[in-house]
């Protein structure tokens, strides 16, 4: 129960409201420190207009939570809420799904180590030395992450554009190699429009660094750069990215099959992430309506 007891009386019975059926009136007064009397006498009370407002703004918030799947909290649900035209205040959001017992999914820090980089490759880390883009396909970024399907290693690999943040390429295979790096950089050109001063960042595995690789990007024209050596968190934005999927769509869900896994991160990927999951570093907009504004 938290801090609920810090709260106001009306919070409290609130709550109380909320979780009788399971805990007890009585039980849940005497923890709360509030009478049953004064409980049954709020719940009974005349409601107000505020409180018919809130009950509808609650059902709102409860529609925009189920749609997204637990994973918006109260600032991406206030976002939505403006967006479909309410004028409301987020603290008014965060309470009353606080007092609901909403709470959206939390992150957790995953953490990999790569795999051994090409000592024969040098090159600098170019993303830090520009900084962070003002316009799309100036900054693409990669990474491979590891995802467990009945106790076998799936590997997938990503291309995301800096500026939006939106997954560009992708795929999925039992193998860690350069092959499967190259598949994502491949499909993610197929989808844009290359410019003269494209910079490729990634770390320095060998999926990266391999000859292959970089020889297809010297192909393309785009630039690379690579983490610092020792320096895992220059690829911070990638790093972030599958903490985000793997909290939205793969942590408590169960696959039975590879295929299934690749449906449903089809659907996360290239039709929610892209088009419809509001980013806070993008001002609450997706990375298609954020590219959209920039054109």
């Amino acid at each position: 129960m938290g801090n609920v007891p810090e709260r106001s009386k009306a919070e409290r019975f609130s709550f109380i409201a909320l979780n009788r059926s399971d805990f007890g009136v009585r039980y849940l007064c005497r923890y709360l420190n509030v009478s049953p009397q004064g409980f049954y006498k709020w719940l009974n009370r005349d409601e107000s207009t505020r409180d018919i407002e809130n009950r509808r703004i609650l059902g709102c918030i409860e529609a925009i939570y189920a749609q997204h799947d637990g994973n918006y909290g109260s600032p991406r649900i206030s976002a939505e809420l403006k967006a479909n035209g309410e004028r409301i205040n987020h603290n008014r959001v965060e309470r009353l799904m606080r007092e609901a017992g909403i709470v959206g999914k939390a992150g957790r820090i995953y953490r990999r180590r790569p795999l051994p980089g090409n000592p024969c490759i040098k090159v600098e880390n170019l993303q830090r030395e520009h900084g962070m883009p003002i316009k799309p396909d100036s900054q693409w970024a990669g990474d491979v992450t590891y995802l467990k399907i009945n106790g076998q290693w799936q590997y997938l690999a990503v291309i995301i554009d800096l500026y939006s943040r939106k997954v560009l390429g992708w795929e999925l295979s039992d193998t860690r190699t350069v092959e499967l790096t190259l598949s994502a950089l491949n499909k993610a050109v197929r989808c844009r429009n290359i410019e003269s001063d494209l910079i490729f960042h990634s770390d320095r595995g060998s999926e990266y660094g391999a000859y292959a690789y970089q020889n297809r990007l010297k192909e393309l024209g785009i630039e690379p750069s690579m983490n610092r050596p020792g320096f895992m968190n220059d690829n911070v934005y990638v790093e972030s990215f599958f903490q985000t999927l793997k909290t939205e769509s793969f942590k408590g869900f169960n696959f039975e099959s590879v295929e299934e896994l690749r449906t449903n991160l089809s659907w996360y990927l290239d039709r929610y992430y892209n088009f419809k999951r509001r980013h806070g570093s993008l001002g609450f907009k997706s990375p298609d309506e954020y590219e959209r504004m920039a054109a």
